[in-house]
């Protein structure tokens, strides 16, 4: 008998490429809703969460009882980490690797943009205004990337390729590699943010991290420096990165991620300023759900040989073991 697949996020096989390829292989169910899911877990064996934002399998998981794998179509597993999947027996994985290289270049776009000023100078075309001034160059700057997943790492090579000197903050002290100058360890971090021009989060969302920026690490920056959070919303607390950047304490923000997903038309950090706001999509490229189904079927094809699975997540660090130590 072939493996119940339950696809969570999609409603037909045209919204995930290639996964017609499983028709022979898996009996294939769709769920958009927490009620659709419920309806499609029981008996099932893989779970597909190909959206990594729903919290929809939290909701159904008393239906959930047959399953023994969740591929999470995200690098941040946040969402699939509730008690019940944590505590049981089921495999996670994740879609660590797809996103590093596109991640890492906005962020180097961002620094970019902060360096040579290019919001003001599309403010002032608005104006049809010819303002000269000076811009910065990034070689000799310091950044300082707070997170040494794959992620970070991509980060950490891209930003030293443009000249800067990048140092990161992990769990623990060590050497950096290729990726950095030096890793520190998480209790050194207010001491190495007054070092930084600009300070790159992206360290998984988890109970340790959860609200690991607020109003004392951002008063330890310097003035001059620019925040990049490209992790997770709730990695920060937003009140005191909004006063701060009000108050001229940092001099500026690019933030990809929210805690309330869209940022609401409301909000005071749409006019906060010089900072800079993108809709969660740092990642996202024209290829990159082909990249994730064929990351999905390659470790499907694990799955069905019995062969260990890859970027098996340790759900009690919440990431692949040994990508964000």
């Amino acid at each position: 008998m072939n493996p119940v697949l339950v696809v969570q996020g999609a409603s037909d096989f045209d919204a995930v490429p290639r996964l017609r390829e499983l028709q022979d292989q898996a009996e294939i169910r769709f769920a958009t809703s927490i009620a659709g899911l419920q309806a499609a877990l029981p008996g099932a064996d893989v779970l597909l969460g190909w959206n990594f934002r729903a919290d929809s399998l939290r909701q159904a998981w008393d239906s959930a009882a047959d399953l023994r794998w969740v591929h999470w179509c995200g690098a941040g597993v946040d969402a699939a980490l509730f008690p019940g999947l944590v505590q049981s027996s089921i495999e996670l994985t994740n879609a660590r690797g797809i996103f590093d290289l596109p991640m890492a270049e906005w962020v180097l776009g961002m620094v970019l943009s902060f360096a040579k000023r290019f919001p003001q100078t599309l403010e002032f075309q608005a104006k049809c205004e010819w303002n000269h001034r000076l811009t910065e160059t990034l070689a000799g700057k310091q950044a300082l990337v707070v997170g040494v997943g794959s992620i970070g790492r991509a980060v950490g090579r891209q930003l030293q390729a443009a000249g800067l000197k990048v140092d990161a903050i992990g769990r623990s002290a060590r050497d950096g590699g290729f990726d950095f100058g030096r890793i520190h360890a998480i209790g050194d971090l207010h001491a190495q943010l007054p070092r930084a021009d600009y300070v790159i989060l992206i360290t998984p969302l988890t109970p340790e991290t959860r609200n690991l920026f607020g109003a004392a690490e951002f008063a330890a920056m310097a003035p001059h420096a620019h925040f990049i959070n490209i992790g997770r919303g709730a990695l920060v607390v937003e009140a005191d990165l909004l006063r701060a950047l009000q108050d001229g304490r940092i001099a500026g923000a690019a933030l990809d991620v929210f805690v309330e997903e869209p940022l609401p038309a409301d909000s005071p950090f749409w006019r906060a300023p010089n900072c800079l706001i993108s809709p969660h999509m740092s990642g996202d490229y024209y290829e990159f759900e082909t990249a994730m189904a064929d990351q999905f079927l390659a470790n499907w094809g694990r799955y069905l040989t019995g062969e260990p699975l890859f970027n098996v997540v340790d759900k009690a660090l919440g990431f692949v073991s040994g990508s964000s130590a």
